[in-house]
């Protein structure tokens, strides 16, 4: 295993898996505009890097991110769309993205969590969006992609009130995948990991295009979507198939 920590985020990787933890525990991994371009800098090696294959996400105890940090990013003039610059970042990213969610997802970094293809959650994450009880509009994708996730009652319901709401409500509601013990988070994070960096690289990439695509589609443009993948790769050479024994 190898580990890198920089003033902000630490970086640790094993095999074909890197993961990066926001590391401002003190400020609860607030998102100042140092993080920010570290997380920027670490995602394009990330992308860069054929040897990795899936990232996880996740924050030093006792929180994964509280949003952005209002030192920086208060003024009007403020560089916050160097923030949503970062933040559409996760979704577009070709290879596997866990979210492993330790402590309170909140705002801006409930939108980083929300960008990644799932979220692992500890039993202590809290999730909420305070654009309205700080008086913003999103700008890092909150009211496109909670609805888009959870449905429109309960993104309205969320994001009118910002109140918290547990990782039981999480689970419950389609935010979170799964749900485990505080202890067992990065466990259970490394080892999905693991089983995804096992599978063949260009294949998870197609499958994960077809996915997000077709998610945004109907029913019928989904399945054109997926015609159209498999006519591709059948066009580079065809697919020969596991056996498994």
């Amino acid at each position: 295993m190898d580990a890198m920590r920089t003033d902000f985020l630490g970086t640790t990787r094993e095999d074909a898996v890197l993961t990066l933890t926001l590391n401002r525990p003190e400020a609860r991994n607030a998102l100042n505009l140092a993080l920010t371009e570290a997380l920027i800098d670490a995602l394009n090696r990330f992308e860069a890097d054929d040897s990795l294959r899936v990232l996880i996400v996740t924050g030093a105890d006792p929180a994964f991110c509280a949003g952005l940090d209002l030192n920086d990013f208060s003024a009007p003039d403020a560089p916050r769309a160097r923030v949503a610059e970062m933040i559409d970042r996760w979704p577009r990213i070709a290879k596997p993205v866990i979210a492993a969610v330790n402590g309170a997802a909140v705002t801006g970094g409930l939108e980083l969590a929300m960008g990644c293809d799932f979220i692992i959650a500890s039993e202590r994450a809290r999730f909420a969006d305070t654009h309205t009880k700080i008086g913003a509009l999103a700008g890092g994708g909150m009211t496109a992609r909670l609805p888009h996730i959870v449905g429109p009652r309960w993104a309205k319901q969320f994001s009118f009130t910002s109140d918290p709401i547990d990782a039981a409500t999480a689970l419950r509601i389609g935010l979170v995948n799964e749900v485990v013990a505080h202890d067992q988070l990065m466990g259970r994070a490394a080892a999905l990991a693991k089983t995804i960096a096992s599978r063949r690289p260009d294949l998870v990439a197609t499958v994960k295009h077809v996915i997000d695509q077709g998610a945004q589609s109907t029913l019928e443009e989904a399945l054109l979507i997926e015609k159209a993948a498999l006519a591709q790769r059948k066009q580079s050479g065809g697919m020969a198939w596991q056996v498994q024994r």
